[in-house]
């Protein structure tokens, strides 16, 4: 009997294992408590299982089926594969294995994202500089003006005439050969861009259903954390120091793991439950009038800057000084307010790190967007509307400007906020000791430089490919301050929720606030007269509707204008179109909560 139990165990066993996806079930055979023999066996019969159905169900298929079911399966091997190679080539890996071992997945959190953003610029750079700025190229005419090398600065003068900039670009069809295929340059400029937007909310969208997925709906997948002692540890290492750096690892999750069980709740009494609630009180009226008063600074000096832009200088090199004036003043705020709004989370004494850095991120959200916000509103109703040949150009320069000195003070905090820290903290003041990785500023330090450079796609269209260098830089310059003057947080905790909710507010203000940014310049706002592809239309969705009355000429492409008036422009379609994406995203929630429940069940029974 008991050899019969054992054999119907199995099988249901392996018929679980058939079931599941790919990658849970390798995930699921290597953290069985078996010999490595015991799970190729397993392996082998789940296999053969898979197999055997498979056989059984292209009976009933039909010809056509079976080739598309052949194609899919072909696509899956070849993502397979080119998953695999990108996964040897990511450089990132082990540096992201060694800060996760030391530090935990708090820190970690920070540096698994700034990598998502490179990657995000990357492809952001591939897509501008394949669709506009290679066939300008062919276009281009040359640039008569000299390079002195303050242009790596200011953005201005020799970079004012390369594809660099919107002004640069042609309003002609170009064409290589006559009577040749044409490039509309208009039309790809404005395609390319929507495209890349829409593109880039479907990603958004899907990481953060999927991070939420994974961290906050049912994240304690099973009961026991014995199975990461137990089932988690991985026989194929043997290169000591990779052994040495996954017992690291594991000991990290684990202390993790018994700080949240172990946390004490703090019992207060009146009066000092009074005296807590005044500090919250005064310290979020210090944070939100600290950022009225830096954003009324940065909205007159804006002002005035650009009066002063407008009056001339008396030599270049006043001029050169002038444009960094302000880039420097909001970087200066962006760099200092921070640090007052950590000092006041430690006056305010949280009883958790989660809730520190919750509090931290708002008040950093609060006054970055909101810098954004005012910079936005300058160039939109002021720079839109003054006399200058270009302004979309002149909007381009000073996000580059933005963006380079941003770079300059993070690599500057870096220098002054965790090496100096660190000197002072081991030889004149011991008792302060390391300073820790301030995760909730350097978190919105990205965000900040991300919503710059989304906006900048449609004036500057390179600027992602400088944001792709930046974004290099600093995660190799934070990497070895934190190696270097940083200690491991003094309260270790997980933070499953913090990779979940950064993305969401990238998504949210940052990312659906751009929108609103282009969704206005596209639409409402005059184009220059002088540069760029939109030069005398009425506003840059001129080209599109002007594209449309010529295609209604045509016959063969009544199909496109029909789609263009009962779908783009219709308000009854994007409102179904939300409906739909609405409950996609709720059918993929409940399918990835029930594979985590049969996954769960099924590492119970494993462990039992």
């Amino acid at each position: 009997i008991w050899i019969f139990h054992g054999f119907y165990a199995e099988e249901e066993l392996v018929g679980n294992l058939a079931s599941m996806s790919t990658r849970e079930r390798i995930k699921t055979i290597q953290e069985m408590p078996e010999t490595m023999k015991k799970k190729r066996e397993i392996r082998n019969k789940v296999l053969k299982e898979i197999t055997k159905k498979s056989r059984h169900c292209s009976i009933r298929l039909s010809c056509c089926t079976d080739c598309l079911q052949g194609i899919v399966v072909s696509f899956r091997r070849f993502g397979n594969s080119l998953s695999e190679y990108f996964h040897l080539l990511q450089f990132m890996h082990k540096t992201l294995k060694i800060i996760g071992a030391n530090f935990g997945t708090s820190v970690l959190s920070y540096f698994i994202f700034l990598k998502w953003l490179l990657n995000f610029n990357i492809f952001s750079f591939l897509i501008n500089f394949s669709f506009i700025t290679i066939p300008q190229f062919i276009a281009a005419e040359p640039n008569n003006l000299s390079f002195t090398g303050l242009e790596l600065f200011t953005g201005a003068g020799y970079f004012q005439q390369t594809v660099l900039y919107y002004g640069f670009y042609t309003n002609a069809t170009i064409s290589k050969i006559e009577n040749g295929p044409s490039y509309n340059m208009q039309l790809a400029y404005i395609f390319t861009v929507g495209i890349y937007f829409v593109i880039c909310f479907l990603i958004l969208l899907f990481s953060v259903a999927k991070s939420f997925c994974r961290n906050c709906v049912n994240p304690e997948t099973f009961s026991g954390e014995a199975s990461k002692l137990l089932c988690t540890w991985d026989f194929n290492i043997t290169n000591e120091k990779a052994v040495k750096l996954k017992q690291k690892n594991l000991s990290t999750q684990i202390k993790e793991y018994l700080a949240a069980v172990n946390r004490e709740v703090l019992n207060f009494s009146v009066r000092e439950r009074v005296v807590r609630v005044v500090i919250h009180l005064a310290s979020w009226v210090v944070s939100l009038g600290t950022a009225v008063a830096a954003c009324a600074g940065v909205y007159f000096l804006s002002v005035n800057n650009l009066k002063l832009f407008a009056k001339g200088h008396k030599n270049d090199l006043e001029s050169q000084a002038a444009m960094l004036v302000l880039p420097i003043v909001v970087s200066v705020l962006n760099t200092f307010i921070p640090f007052l709004y950590s000092w006041l989370v430690h006056l305010e004494r949280f009883q958790t790190p989660r809730h520190q850095i919750c509090v931290t991120i708002t008040r950093n959200i609060i006054l970055k967007i909101s810098i954004v916000g005012i910079l936005c509103y300058y160039w939109l109703n002021i720079v839109a509307t003054s006399e200058s040949q270009c302004w979309e150009t002149l909007v381009g320069q000073d996000i580059y400007r933005l963006v380079l000195i941003d770079l300059i003070f993070c690599l500057l905090g870096s220098f002054f906020g965790e090496f100096l820290r660190r000197i002072i903290g081991t030889t004149a003041y011991v008792s302060l000791g390391l300073p820790e990785f301030d995760i909730g500023r350097n978190v919105l330090d990205l965000i900040y430089a991300q919503t710059l450079t989304w906006i900048s796609i449609l004036f500057s269209p390179l600027l992602p490919g400088i944001q792709m260098i930046s974004f290099s830089i600093v995660f190799y310059v934070k990497k070895v301050s934190l190696m270097m003057n940083c200690q491991p947080p003094r309260k270790v905790w997980r933070t499953a929720q913090m990779t979940t909710s950064f993305m969401f507010l990238l998504f949210f203000p940052s990312f659906l606030g751009v929108l609103s940014v282009i969704g206005v310049t596209v639409w409402r706002l005059k184009p220059s007269e002088e540069c760029g592809p939109f030069r005398g239309l009425s506003s840059m969705y001129a080209a599109v509707s002007e594209w449309i009355k010529t295609l209604e000429n045509y016959t063969a492409s009544k199909w496109v204008v029909w789609i263009y008036h009962n779908l783009i422009t219709s308000e009854l379609f994007f409102f179904i179109l939300s409906a739909v994406v609405l409950i996609i995203t709720y059918l993929y929630w409940q399918i990835i909560k029930g594979r985590k429940t049969m996954t769960r069940l099924l590492r119970e029974q494993i462990i039992n």
